[in-house]
């Protein structure tokens, strides 16, 4: 039987999502709790691959059980997972859905505080200075004209392609907050905060947005601008298609 099992997490404690030796993941931390509570060997598939210090409002792993399991498996899960990983909800899905490849588009948020705050050093970029919003969502808004992003992505070279289908990216202000959302049916690694990073400088007047056509079309992640700060980012939303996903308990 397969379930998706719908979470969120702060990522300031972790390298990332995904398994990797001596350092602790999320993905290490489900499968040891889901092992445990369901007795038996669990391996958790994530949505994604968030970086070390990312965080996800929203975020979906599937993972494969013999065993049926009672109704209160969320509450008893979260009395086994630590305080910075919620368990929120819990689907039943047919053996061939996958929390990666099923997705139809993801939606990262990244939030920056405009001032020096304390409370915000691990949930939010700080960065103090004039910045240009107009001209930044100016150039957002080129990222919808292309579909090959390599330019603006970590080198990787386990990916196929560079292809990514941008539908949503903005700038807003919000409770003294900037934030950026991005949304697309695909994201490459490092893709979202190297973007900011090269809109952020834009923002503060270095380069224009003639500069991100010219990193797009080079296809050169080198001439990118520096990737923004990890703990800013978050993914926060993961839609699949309609009626694949029914809240099992």
């Amino acid at each position: 039987m397969r379930y998706f099992l719908e979470i969120s997490y702060k990522g300031t404690n972790y390298h990332g999502w995904q398994i990797q030796p001596n350092a602790l993941t999320v993905q290490q931390v489900l499968n040891q709790k889901l092992s445990l509570l369901l007795g038996e060997e669990i391996y958790c598939i994530g949505c994604g691959r968030t970086d070390t210090g990312v965080h996800a409002k929203q975020f979906f792993l599937h993972f494969d059980v013999v065993k049926a399991f009672s109704e209160d498996i969320i509450y008893r899960l979260n009395k086994f997972l630590p305080k910075d990983i919620a368990a929120l909800n819990i689907y039943k899905v047919a053996d061939e859905a996958h929390t990666r490849w099923s997705a139809i588009e993801r939606t990262y948020t990244y939030f920056i505080a405009r001032k020096k705050d304390p409370f915000q050093v691990e949930t939010a970029a700080q960065i103090i200075g004039t910045l240009d919003i107009e001209k930044m969502n100016e150039a957002a808004q080129l990222l919808l004209q292309y579909q090959e992003f390599h330019g603006l992505s970590k080198i990787n070279e386990q990916e196929k392609h560079h292809l990514c289908d941008i539908k949503f990216a903005s700038w807003h202000e919000e409770n003294n907050m900037l934030v950026f959302t991005i949304s697309a049916n695909r994201f490459l690694r490092g893709m979202v905060r190297i973007i900011v990073g090269s809109l952020l400088e834009i923002g503060k007047g270095k380069k224009d947005k003639n500069w991100l056509r010219e990193v797009i079309e080079s296809k050169d992640c080198r001439k990118a601008g520096s990737a923004a700060p990890a703990e800013g980012l978050y993914l926060s939303e993961v839609k699949y298609p309609n009626g694949m996903l029914n809240i099992t308990f």
